[in-house]
């Protein structure tokens, strides 16, 4: 058996133009890797998790009910709520910041939250640009909103830099008392389907897959991985791997409560 890691950082082809997996692809995905969990959370959006509990109650796979959260400052997080209390808050979180914006956009500050986030778990995401020593500036507003139920998300983007980041996130993370939590920001179920995670980035950046350049990923490296790679990618933070367990244990809400 792998070692148990659930993968907390996920989006389907419901993140229109980003996602490049079906749901199911990565249900089933997370089921034959041995994932002790499986969040899909796409963006301001709980559309994917529909499809993805029907695979999931079919295999046998725990999933989590979760949203990816990109406010209008340019901060992202993902929220997991804990029961169904919090499930409804969500909802109507989401409904608040689609009424406010056009078709297919939501419109969403960090001022918004403190209202609706009773029960929810919430992992800060800080940007691949983020470098050592820069600031996150909504890392102390969120932390006073969601108090113990936040965590620091830790990718690894195969850059050079990873090194260099993941040391001052976790410096940062105990700085400020945040559990840091690993995370795969996975875009498909299989390093083959990069391919079409590059032509989904071309029809979003309206560009051809020529004149794409630095807008397409470096590596096919955004896919499913099971605990035991993603403890040899995390081996100097393995604790990292053990908070996506302790979510996981918190967010018990299921569709099949609605």
């Amino acid at each position: 058996m792998p070692r148990p890691y659930a993968e907390l950082v996920c989006a389907s082809n419901f993140s229109f133009l980003r996602g490049a997996s079906h749901p199911d692809e990565l249900v089933l995905t997370a089921k034959a890797l041995g994932l002790a969990a499986l969040a899909i959370a796409d963006r301001n959006s709980l559309a994917g998790v529909v499809r993805a509990h029907r695979a999931a109650r079919t295999a046998g796979q725990r999933l989590l009910v979760a949203s990816r959260l990109v406010l209008r400052d340019g901060t992202e997080l993902v929220v997991l709520p804990r029961d169904r209390a919090a499930y409804g808050r969500l909802s109507s979180l989401l409904s608040l910041g689609k009424g406010r914006a056009a078709k297919g956009e939501c419109d969403l500050g960090l001022d918004d939250l403190p209202a609706y986030c009773d029960g929810l778990l919430a992992i800060l995401l800080p940007h691949q640009a983020w470098r050592p020593g820069a600031p996150l500036a909504a890392l102390d507003p969120l932390r006073q909103a969601f108090r113990r139920r936040l965590w620091l998300g830790a990718a690894l983007w195969h850059d050079g830099r990873d090194r260099a980041r993941l040391a001052a996130l976790a410096d940062l993370a105990a700085a400020s008392r945040v559990p840091l939590v690993a995370a795969g920001e996975v875009l498909y179920h299989s390093p083959q389907r990069r391919r079409l995670a590059d032509v989904v980035t071309c029809i979003r950046a309206h560009c051809t897959i020529d004149a794409a350049g630095f807008r397409l990923a470096a590596n096919a490296e955004r896919f499913l991985k099971d605990g035991d790679e993603m403890a040899r990618l995390f081996a100097t933070h393995p604790a990292a791997l053990e908070e996506t367990l302790a979510i996981t244990e918190q967010a018990r809400f299921s569709l099949d409560e609605l």
